[in-house]
């Protein structure tokens, strides 16, 4: 089939790459045009495993282009993906300009059947939003279907999770545009649940914050297994046990970041309430997690006991592992509250580094963790990347002023490092010095 996704950043990229890769012609549509011209060049502005040869692969094989002209596109397309920002408003309502302006573009060029396929998160009821712009502005007056096809892309996996989902989720009206979108999503062989439009937009929003409020929950369950001296790794393993728990996204941490969850739970508490419910529960989930970094930040100032004028080391900057992305990551709100308090900072993460140079300042960013332990005061494990967790704990001893490690993602056991002769602190475990 012959595809245009508008918006090249994670999820579309992702999604027009994959999509070639399972036999489709695509074309990705930006307004960036540094963006356009670097993928024109083989250079991929993000990280993400396995995307680089996917485009290269697709590209030379004539199935992947770039492009910033989104009129040429809609003409050369059938079926159309709209994957541009929806970013929160002061409000924390997602902003909509950007889809607007795409379905206004689409419904002026379009001369002839069309699919717009929603893939950006957006609140429910935008379907029919869209299909009212594109119906006021369609200038050929031909025939269209507007659908919902939320993605379930986790950073750090998302090629995987794309070839491989748990499911698919397809919103739509019409019977056209059913075995059209089945047809297109037949070589995953994977279960599709096909419902109304509206429906289909709440469950991208309801899965996230579920998610989110495992996370949270754990975390609050961290802070009573420190209080009652217990171990939050042990109870976590205890439940997931349960089928109807499970053990996933049950890790005590810092809180969660990136660009999904906070801006989804704050979308996701602004549609309750314009359809006059009260969230109470998400606002709590909100809640918790922002006290969690606030309560690490607690753990390191009391450890250290005065803050100013020693070094602390940070290792992991990106909110999660596997990706460059620096989009609410804890991390921040870590450094800048002790580089308040007058701490030196040294940093180094193996792929966010130069995006986080653009949002943390006055930091020495390292070649790697050894630089990064020379004569640091603390060591502080904020994002859990593979390879801290092989790191050479005698190499680190011997090059901190102070062997004191404050472990945010528990990636150590504590006795493992206590046997090393280090000060250990982490979260939800006792504390082992």
């Amino acid at each position: 089939m012959k595809i245009a996704v508008i918006g090249s950043g994670y999820v579309g990229l992702v999604t027009g790459t994959c999509f070639a890769e399972i036999g489709n012609k695509v074309i990705c549509v930006d307004i960036d045009e540094d963006k356009i011209n670097k993928l024109n060049n083989n250079i991929v502005p993000i990280y993400e495993p396995g995307l680089e040869e996917l485009v290269i692969k697709n590209k030379k094989e004539q199935r992947l282009g770039f492009t910033t002209d989104l009129k040429e596109a809609v003409k050369e397309s059938d079926i159309i993906f709209i994957c541009v920002g929806t970013p929160p408003k002061k409000s924390g309502e997602a902003d909509l300009s950007y889809v607007e302006n795409v379905a206004r573009t689409i419904a002026e060029v379009m001369d002839s059947y069309k699919i717009i396929a929603e893939k950006s998160t957006v609140p429910v009821e935008t379907g029919e939003k869209v299909a009212k712009i594109i119906k006021a502005y369609n200038t050929h007056n031909v025939d269209f279907d507007v659908v919902s096809n939320p993605e379930f892309l986790r950073e750090g996996s998302a090629i995987e999770d794309f070839m491989h989902p748990d499911r698919i989720v397809i919103g739509c009206e019409r019977e056209k545009a059913r075995q059209i979108m089945q047809k297109l999503y037949a070589p995953l062989n994977a279960p599709i649940l096909f419902t109304e439009i509206k429906s289909a937009e709440i469950i991208k929003h309801a899965s996230n914050s579920f998610l989110a409020t495992k996370i949270s929950f754990i975390n609050a369950l961290s802070n009573i297994c420190e209080l009652a001296g217990a171990d939050v790794e042990k109870v976590a393993e205890g439940m997931g046990y349960d089928k109807r728990i499970g053990r996933a996204f049950l890790n005590a941490g810092i809180g969660y970041g990136g660009s999904c969850f906070p801006k989804d739970i704050e979308a996701f508490i602004r549609i309750a309430e314009k359809l006059g419910y009260d969230f109470k529960l998400l606002k709590t989930v909100r809640e918790i997690n922002n006290e969690q970094k606030k309560t690490f930040i607690k753990k390191i100032e009391k450890i250290l006991w005065n803050v100013k004028g020693k070094t602390i080391g940070i290792l992991g900057l990106a909110f999660k592992p596997n990706t460059d992305d620096m989009r609410s990551a804890p991390s921040i709100d870590i450094i800048n509250d002790i580089q308040k308090e007058g701490a030196k900072i040294k940093a180094y993460d193996p792929k966010a580094m130069e995006k986080a140079k653009h949002l943390l300042k006055n930091i020495e960013y390292c070649n790697n963790p050894y630089d990064v332990a020379k004569d640091a005061d603390a060591l502080v494990i904020a994002t859990e990347w593979k390879e801290f967790k092989k790191l050479d704990l005698k190499k680190i001893k011997s090059l901190m002023k102070h062997s004191l490690i404050i472990d945010g993602r528990n990636i150590f056991n504590p006795y493992d490092v206590k046997k090393e002769g280090f000060t250990y602190i982490s979260i939800g475990r006792k504390d082992v010095v």
